[in-house]
């Protein structure tokens, strides 16, 4: 089979590699890391100008390393993918995170809710050690990075890339290369699911990207969204202590789902971890049936029966916002909603109302956009990969990283799913050749 043809030029300058890995991310810097220390020459492309940008945004705020959470129940993060990814565990899990960290001078620490943080809390100084250890390698020939190289497909068995400032193509001939280049999510940081086209012209089975860890746009009474007056007063107001069910799930039943947490009002819809928590559902929902709803409890502390007693309670002359603040501490955005979402004439029934506080169905219309999502849903199957992450279509291409059919909720489970990805197929790539 052929391999998808670059763009024609009149010239290219050449490079021969033992190893080549397309994306500086954490899946591709721990398979350069794991070659380089078993004696391998790597060459890793990026297209941006550094690495790892991603990496570093995402732990802005605190880094958010790995989860403490102990295996099974681990691997069942992963829902339908998880003996996939149980795996790629069994060579990498979260508490060998931890240790690998510690080898690279970082300490760690487990958070209140069980998620693992370094404890300086940033990226920025995990970074700058392991990429510190893998330029000064001394095991092989080390890992060379090539910043500012996009690449652009194959010509006649060799990978090509483009350059900027006017420089030829560079056509690389590798012994065995790995793409990791990422899902479909922030793509000014690099990851745009360009990939997907190359790979489906080889016929490799790709399955489509979608937005993981995401907001969502609400439908509305009118099916417009949120009105004016709600999104004038609201947006961007948290939502706290509450708690999501969906399939009609509740704290007392076995159902399916029931979350608590928090989220946020956003101009159009709703985001926040407790929203990014039910996302894969609700997203999938949307595709299958075009409709979807999540059904939010305002008191979750609070039973149906003790909402009603306090609702029934006589106001007198004050008005229902005073009556439900008083009785039952509900006020600001959590009376909007009640407002916005609910006809005018539940304010004349205290079963309805009572109701309505512990189980309010909120519309969603769709998903925000994949640009904006924490991840992604979809990419190369496992079907189209050997268990050592090699395309079955292309012998000797691996892949690893969020550019794999896998999703995870936040809390450390994408980031040591996707370090122990790019082990995994190191240990392929060593295999192989």
């Amino acid at each position: 089979m052929s391999l998808p043809a670059a763009p024609a030029v009149a010239s290219f300058d050449s490079l021969d590699a033992d190893v080549v890995i397309v994306g500086g991310g954490p899946a591709g810097l721990m398979a350069a890391d794991w070659l380089a220390h078993a004696g391998r020459s790597v060459h890793l492309f990026d297209a941006m100008p550094s690495v790892g940008r991603k990496f570093l945004l995402a732990g802005k705020g605190g880094l958010n390393l790995t989860h403490s959470e102990r295996r099974p129940q681990f691997d069942q993060r992963y829902a339908q993918g998880q003996a996939w990814v149980g795996s790629w565990l069994d060579g990498l899990d979260g508490e060998q995170v931890r240790a690998w960290a510690q080898e690279l001078g970082i300490d760690t620490f487990v958070g209140t809710s069980g998620r693992v943080f370094p404890t300086e809390m940033k990226a920025a100084p995990l970074l700058r050690a392991w990429l510190h250890r893998l330029r000064h390698t001394q095991v092989g020939g080390g890992v060379q990075f090539h910043m500012r190289h996009r690449w652009l497909g194959w010509d006649d068995g060799c990978m090509v890339f483009g350059r900027s400032e006017g420089r030829a193509p560079l056509k690389v001939k590798a012994r065995a290369t790995l793409l990791a280049l990422g899902g479909g999510s922030w793509p000014r940081l690099g990851s745009d699911g360009s990939w997907t086209a190359l790979l489906a012209q080889q016929g490799v089975d790709v399955a489509a990207l979608q937005p993981a860890n995401c907001g969502f746009d609400v439908l509305g009474r009118d099916g417009a969204g949120w009105s004016e007056h709600f999104r004038t007063r609201f947006a961007g107001e948290p939502l706290k202590s509450v708690a999501v069910a969906l399939d009609g799930a509740s704290a007392e039943d076995d159902a399916p789902w029931y979350r608590k947490g928090e989220f946020v009002v956003t101009q159009t819809g709703v985001e926040g971890s407790l929203i990014y928590a039910a996302s894969a559902p609700l997203r999938d929902a949307l595709i299958r049936s075009g409709a979807a709803h999540f059904t939010l409890d305002l008191l979750p502390d609070k039973s149906l029966e003790q909402v009603l007693a306090e609702v029934k309670r006589p106001r007198g002359s004050r008005s229902w916002s005073s009556h439900l603040k008083g009785r039952l501490g509900l006020q600001g955005v959590k009376t909007g909603l009640i407002h916005e979402l609910c006809p005018a004439d539940i304010w004349a029934s205290p079963q309805a109302l009572a109701q309505a506080i512990k189980g309010l169905p909120v519309p969603l219309k769709a998903p925000r956009p994949m640009a904006e999502a924490i991840s992604t849903a979809g990419g190369v199957t496992e079907q189209a990969l050997t268990p050592q992450l090699m395309l079955r279509q292309l012998p000797g291409v691996f892949c690893a990283g969020e550019m794999l059919d896998w999703e995870a909720p936040t809390g450390g489970y994408l980031l040591t799913a996707c370090l122990a990805s790019g082990k995994r197929a190191a240990e392929g790539i060593f295999d192989w050749k």
